[in-house]
């Protein structure tokens, strides 16, 4: 998909279990912007199913949560017009399962902002798979500041 990720990126020693580079028992997202939003594939392996050919919906939730939670940081960092983005946080997220997400294949995930500030992002995330959309996110990321524990995590 190009060159680094933005975890890669502006994140190697992120430890974070859904996108931090430096966890080696973690699920590794690696997130890219392109043409307005934020991409990600991602390659589910057997044992993150809940059932035979099916992925878990708990890990569904961290592939959006981490991803859009990128999508944040990567837009508050262009909107602050700085070099290097933000430590953003979750600060609530909702996931929609609307069809099971099948484990044969890569699921895409991708990610826009429908509402920036200064600190704040809301993000809109989806995740496809076969084609088809199946599951969906909405979520508001804060860029924490000096004295919160996330505040040094990239």
């Amino acid at each position: 998909m190009g060159d680094k990720s933005l975890q890669e990126q502006y994140a190697p020693h992120n430890a974070c279990w859904g996108c931090g580079p430096a966890n080696p028992d973690g699920l590794h997202i690696q997130s890219f912007p392109k043409n307005g939003e934020v991409i990600a594939e991602w390659k589910p392996e057997k044992k993150y199913e809940a059932f035979e050919g099916v992925l878990n919906g708990g890990v569904i939730g961290t592939l959006l949560d981490c991803h859009c939670n990128w999508t944040a940081a990567y837009h508050l960092m262009k909107h602050a017009k700085e070099d290097h983005p933000p430590c953003t946080v979750t600060a609530e997220y909702a996931i929609k399962l609307l069809r099971p997400t099948p484990t044969n294949d890569s699921v895409f995930l991708s990610a826009k902002v429908v509402d920036l500030t200064d600190d704040h992002a809301t993000i809109e995330g989806t995740l496809t798979a076969d084609g088809k959309v199946c599951a969906t996110c909405r979520g508001v990321f804060v860029a924490v500041k000096e004295g919160h524990p996330a505040y040094h995590r990239w």
